[in-house]
């Protein structure tokens, strides 16, 4: 089991990936793969296992405490000086689910964000999902602004270090 972070060589696994793990109306599409891999690859993790993609996480860096939904379609407002890492996607191939890897690839990006000094990590979910996070420490903030894909979403945050609720 190796982390590395994606290349554009990746986009066609990462996208077939996306499009099974979320409906189309959540997906990214491979052109805002492409800008986030542009843009930000240093922050686009995938988690491989006997050679093969098993999942990834991914998202920029910003200023700001909770996520917009112009943050998924331009990373260029990516701020790698910014104080919070986000989570755009956080995604696991069906045939791998199971087995631990999505809280691998957290603990990965939360190491990560730790070691480059980030007052926090931030990220959307729906409600389902918010008992699998505060597994990590992330604090439920209640509904977002977020409408990302017509969906109600709950902002999350985990807090790194004591300025980040400042």
């Amino acid at each position: 089991m190796i982390f590395r972070n994606a290349t554009i060589n990746d986009l066609a696994a990462i996208s077939a990936i996306e499009n099974i793990c979320f409906p189309p109306n959540e997906a990214a599409s491979p052109s805002s793969f492409v800008k986030r891999l542009e843009v930000f690859p240093q922050h686009f993790w995938l988690l491989e296992a006997e050679g093969e993609i098993v999942g990834y996480i991914n998202g920029m860096v910003t200023g700001h405490k909770t996520i917009n939904d112009a943050m998924f379609e331009h990373a260029a407002l990516h701020d790698e000086n910014g104080a919070w890492q986000s989570v755009f996607g956080l995604a696991v191939a069906p045939v791998f689910r199971n087995n631990g890897y999505a809280g691998k690839l957290m603990q990965h990006l939360i190491e990560k964000a730790a070691a480059q000094n980030r007052s926090g990590v931030i990220l959307t979910c729906k409600e389902h999902l918010t008992g699998f996070y505060q597994k990590f420490g992330f604090e439920d903030l209640g509904v977002s602004q977020s409408t990302h894909g017509g969906e109600i979403w709950h902002d999350m945050t985990l807090y790194l270090h004591l300025k980040g609720k400042d």
